[in-house]
């Protein structure tokens, strides 16, 4: 699984690095230093069962692996953090003493003391991160469109990308973002791309298309392919999308009451997808034209075609801190509400999220675009 794989060598590496640490930290030989030897050596092996065996376990076993696997590496990355900067202080107090004395008198006692803090503030930062993943804020963006609308003068869109239901988001948290979307009772909605995860199975046991079927919008759902859906199954993936009771834009134009363009783009990850001049070809320019694009890799394409709204996912703002700084030097557009020339853009930190169920430093969020028509004003 792509899962284990990408976490082989870190987990493995910042697992002996912690252990390392961790048993100076502690008395030799104590009951502490034996619990974290177990503790640890316990995560490694579950990891390892579920590497090695990913594809003979039952679901039953493997979701709970992943669950606690991925705890672990979300957790052993800020362990490593904070056990660096110890390592910095340390050698600057080895050259210039500045501790007060109080904390060098007894190393062993401040090395379990600064242990036990450690631990506590991490399984704080822990909490608070699954939380954030788990419940997802109402983001309410308000943008004129200097176009006319016939018959029309505002448009209200529910934006949901990211959903990547399969083995951490099923059933329960699906329901919640189904309400969500209802709630605000949109016009349209649009689900951005990732709408599974690495695997088909997990919706298909669950029947989740039937929740997405209770989507409330008088002019239609709408769903576009992201990365994910080209991992593993992708044709049965598009198969289960079609039955969401969605419309499935695959380098397509729809227009829902025809006062509007809604131009769907298979996702960057297809180099043999249309291009955007290709797709706004014969298109009527005097109406408003939203693109929708998983990927928010194509900015100046957006700008060169005149595009009035594009509307994106896929970074997740990075979802775990300090990525999601990372991800301003990897896209010109990470996430949040962009103009460019005379085409805006807004880019979704997701609903849901990739492997690890922590968000820390970023949210989880339902978008919902009050857009306004309005000639007689320029961007």
């Amino acid at each position: 699984m792509r899962l284990f794989l990408q976490s082989f060598f870190p987990q493995i590496l910042l697992t002996f690095y912690i252990y390392w640490r961790g048993r100076q930290a502690l008395s030799p030989k104590s009951f502490g230093q034996i619990l974290f030897t177990v503790l640890l050596g316990g995560e490694l092996l579950l990891f390892l069962t579920g590497y090695l065996f990913h594809q003979d376990l039952p679901d039953s076993l493997l979701v709970p692996i992943l669950y606690i696997c991925n705890t672990w590496f979300v957790a052993s990355l800020y362990l490593t953090m904070l056990l660096l900067s110890l390592e910095a202080v340390r050698l600057i107090q080895k050259r210039h003493s500045f501790l007060p004395k109080r904390l060098t008198r007894n190393p062993q006692q401040t090395q379990t003391r600064l242990f036990l803090a450690i631990v506590f503030t991490l399984a704080a930062l822990m909490g608070y991160g699954y939380y954030t993943a788990r419940h997802p804020v109402v983001k309410h963006v308000h943008l004129t469109i200097s176009k006319q609308a016939a018959g029309r003068d505002s448009l209200k869109i529910v934006l949901m990308t990211d959903l990547h239901l399969g083995e951490m988001i099923g059933k329960k948290e699906l329901q919640r973002f189904v309400a969500l979307s209802n709630a605000q009772q949109p016009d349209l909605v649009v689900l951005g791309g990732d709408i599974l995860d690495y695997e088909s199975r997990y919706a298909e046991k669950a029947h989740l298309e039937e929740i997405l079927k209770q989507l409330k919008a008088p002019l239609g759902v709408y769903i576009i392919n992201g990365n994910h859906e080209f991992r593993a199954n992708r044709e049965t993936k598009r198969r289960w999308l079609l039955k969401t009771g969605g419309i499935l834009l695959v380098d397509s134009v729809s227009q829902p009451d025809k006062s509007f363009y809604l131009i769907g783009r298979d996702d960057f990850i297809n180099k043999g997808r249309k291009s955007l001049y290709q797709l706004l070809w014969g298109l009527d320019r005097k109406k408003p034209l939203i693109v929708l694009d998983h990927q928010p890799a194509a900015p100046s394409e957006i700008e060169m075609n005149r595009v009035d709204l594009s509307l994106h996912g896929h970074t997740h703002n990075g979802q775990i801190w300090p990525n999601s700084w990372r991800m301003k030097f990897i896209w010109e557009w990470p996430y949040g509400l962009y103009r460019k020339g005379n085409s805006q853009a807004y880019v979704s930190s997701g609903i849901g999220f990739s492997g690890s169920p922590y968000r820390i430093g970023t949210h989880a969020e339902l978008v919902v675009l009050h857009l306004r028509f309005d000639t007689g004003k320029s961007l």
